[in-house]
């Protein structure tokens, strides 16, 4: 499904490069191991040279007019747009997913430059009379340097977009580092980063296979001020330990375990609908994606039914493919866990409505699968599926639904379904989770604040508190 493999460099002070010490690694299709590109692989040399160029382009990008800014990622905006189809193939051949999948990620990614260009002017600051009388209390926010930006493989350009553009938009340079798996997104936006008008040196991206050493020459470069990562719970413990030697800011959004909880007063096609786009959306490669159900006892046959038979219709095939629903999954490893915990909740007593085999290869393939009447101590339940499996478990009452909701040390997006408004939000304040979908089946959007609770991550991306992330608040106390 591809053409000769490509070949990419470092991007570093606006210029593509080589790596220092030139060596490079595979990035191939998931959906058939084909190679698609030999990526340069950066380390520590190449890691000093982007922080080098960010420090450099600091003051002046800075300094630039928040209405220059402005306009520079409203182009980008409309550059993603314009050239939106091979941004979503480039997506489908790294990460697997469909077109269909890969078309809506880049939408979504356009959409935060757009946001922070609207957002770029809007960095207000106050003033008051200080309560005793004699002064002013003057508050203002500037950007709070060099960042480093970590991103997953998962949504490998929507991840870089919601973190570049409020760091741009607030004045900062940014370090960022893709994921190894699905590098070629951020590496194709950075063309249009430069057409757009973003200066060399404000936005620097370095692959590399040795993730881990270059991050942490980074976060110990006495010029970075902030790491935000967008990964696992494990992960992100390690770089909070490590940001904690020079007491960086630390955003991050971490690990999910997403309820869906369905009532017994919920409209079932409704739900169904709802459950389709919070299961599928990526494949369930998404830490909001549905990981476990939770459904009223009045209401679970009928919704298990019906649920059952709009994932058994899903179209399983290369992502390139437009008939394909459902492509193919990151790597073996992502499709071996999902085997994996499948085979752990059958072992306990759960039952297969449908899916449930690994489809043999080329490529990582996993069948949606539903899962009936899944014991409540089910690695499935417990864990982050990432993957097209959806395990349903039948409840009693409203309180042990919410019970067993926030039953986890994630809390990272939670999704409702009731007829009852009023119930609804009530409910809602009880879910322990940073996000929550009341009758929808889709949380994300740029204007809203995105992040979790608990041990799902620290700080909001999206809308104003995503500017304000890359920002320090400064008070000046002054007389006239």
């Amino acid at each position: 499904m591809t053409s000769s493999p490509l070949a990419a460099d470092l991007y570093i002070a606006g210029r593509w490069s080589q790596p220092a010490h030139p060596r490079s690694f595979p990035v191939s299709d998931p959906a058939t191991g084909e190679l698609v590109a030999h990526v340069a692989d950066g380390d520590l040399p190449d890691a000093r040279a982007a922080a080098d160029a960010a420090a450099a382009a600091l003051p002046a990008w800075s300094a630039t007019p928040p209405r220059t800014r402005a306009e520079v990622l409203r182009k980008v905006h409309a550059l993603m747009i314009e050239r939106l189809e091979p941004l979503a193939r480039i997506i489908t051949l790294e990460n697997g997913k469909p077109l269909t999948d890969s078309r809506a990620e880049v939408r979504y990614a356009a959409e935060f430059f757009r946001w922070y260009s609207e957002e770029a002017c809007r960095n207000l600051g106050s003033v008051s009379h200080a309560p005793g009388g004699g002064y002013r209390i003057l508050v203002q926010h500037q950007p709070i340097g060099v960042v480093v930006l970590v991103t997953p493989w998962n949504f490998p350009c929507a991840m870089g977009a919601r973190k570049i553009a409020p760091a741009l938009a607030a004045g900062c340079t940014v370090l960022v580092k893709p994921a190894s798996l699905t590098p070629l997104s951020m590496l194709a936006l950075a063309d249009i980063l430069t057409e757009a008008g973003v200066p060399g040196g404000a936005v620097n991206i370095v692959p590399s296979s040795r993730s881990g050493p270059l991050v942490d020459h980074w976060l110990h470069d006495p010029r970075v001020r902030l790491v935000s990562f967008t990964g696992s719970t494990e992960v992100g413990r390690v770089l909070l330990k490590s940001a904690a030697d020079q007491v960086l800011k630390t955003p991050m959004e971490l690990g999910g375990n997403a309820p869906f909880l369905v009532l017994d007063d919920a409209d079932v096609d409704a739900a169904v609908e709802g459950a389709m786009v919070a299961k599928m959306r990526n494949m369930g490669e998404a830490c909001t994606a549905a990981n476990r159900f939770y459904v009223g006892a009045g209401i679970y046959d009928a919704f298990v039914r019906a649920f059952v038979e709009r994932m058994r219709a899903l179209t399983i095939g290369h992502g390139l493919d437009e008939a394909s629903q459902v492509g193919s999954l990151v790597d073996a490893a992502t499709r071996d866990k999902v085997d994996e915990l499948v085979r752990d909740a059958v072992a306990r007593g759960a039952c297969i409505l449908c899916g449930g085999e690994k489809i043999p290869g080329p490529g990582y393939f996993y069948p949606p699968t539903v899962l009936g009447e899944v014991p409540v101590d089910s690695r499935v339940l417990r864990e982050e599926i990432f993957g097209p499996v959806a395990p349903i478990v039948r409840v009693a009452s409203e309180d042990e639904m919410v019970a067993l909701a926030n039953g986890t040390e994630y809390g990272l997006a939670a999704y409702l379904y009731t007829r009852d408004l009023a119930k609804g939000l009530k409910l809602a304040e009880r879910l322990e989770f940073g996000m929550v979908a009341l009758n929808r089946g889709l949380v994300s959007d740029p204007a809203a604040p995105f992040g979790g609770v608990k041990q799902s991550g620290l700080g909001r991306e999206g809308s104003r508190e995503g500017m304000q992330e890359y920002m320090e608040t400064k008070y000046v106390a002054v007389e006239w």
